[in-house]
């Protein structure tokens, strides 16, 4: 679901962020083609918000793989707007190196983009809501992710409310992803027959006599008719899912 997440997140911001452009300032991206990328990327819009991602991917101090990945497509997405789009996505990466090392310049940078999107409040708000995303996305959102957050929302002039209902719908998400996955293994201990507390060694016990009982060649064997056995082989699997659930949760 993370992954699903992330897409429809990097989908939507690249919309906004492509849509009603001046193609004559360099500053912003053209959409109707691909432009030859002029003056200082820092100062453009894509720099800008590769700048103000590496502030908070490094707020609580590590990058996790799924902030990485989100980088990943970022500097993909934005690069591939540019007829030299790899020398782009390169000084895209660089930028990001360079802005990671350092919150100083974060109200600075906020301020940028917001005389770059001046006229442009819902654009702004899905920027926010973006990087909310990669605050949130290891499921982790911590003090120092909320205070860079905060200080970037009020530098790009974002309502106080809309930050907030962005902060409560994130919150609402993964806590909800959090009760689905709970909800998950329990069922996993009712598809196996056991307790929470039980130990590995039970579990696979219990495993092993439901493969037994349940195994398609084994009611094949048994004369049962055949969907007796299309029954028998979707509760294997389902066993199956189970197993390796609690495997891994155990392990």
């Amino acid at each position: 679901m993370s992954g699903l997440w992330l897409v429809i997140v990097v989908g939507v911001v690249f919309y906004l962020l492509n849509k009603d452009y001046n193609s004559k300032d360099f500053q912003n991206i053209k959409v109707d083609g691909k432009q030859i990328f002029e003056g200082d990327l820092k100062d453009h819009e894509a720099g800008l918000l590769i700048s103000m991602m590496a502030k908070v991917a490094k707020a609580d101090g590590n990058v996790c793989e799924l902030e990485a990945e989100l980088l990943s497509h970022t500097f993909t997405d934005i690069s591939n707007h540019f007829e030299n789009s790899p020398e782009v996505r390169e000084k895209l990466k660089q930028i990001y190196k360079t802005e990671k090392e350092s919150f100083e310049n974060t109200i600075e940078v906020a301020q940028k983009y917001l005389a770059l999107t001046k006229r442009d409040y819902t654009k702004r708000l899905k920027v926010m809501e973006y990087l909310l995303n990669l605050a949130f996305i290891d499921n982790d959102f911590c003090e120092a992710e909320f205070m860079i957050t905060q200080d970037i929302a009020q530098a790009l002039e974002i309502k106080e409310k809309d930050f907030n209902n962005l902060i409560e719908a994130f919150n609402q998400y993964y806590a909800q992803k959090q009760n689905n996955k709970a909800i998950s293994v329990q069922k996993a201990y009712e598809i196996l027959g056991v307790k929470q507390g039980d130990d590995f060694t039970t579990i696979k016990k219990a495993y092993r006599k439901l493969v037994k009982q349940y195994h398609p060649d084994i009611v094949t064997g048994s004369g049962a008719d055949k969907s007796i056995i299309e029954e028998a082989t979707k509760k294997l699997q389902e066993i199956n899912e189970a197993y390796e659930l609690l495997k891994k949760g155990k392990n």
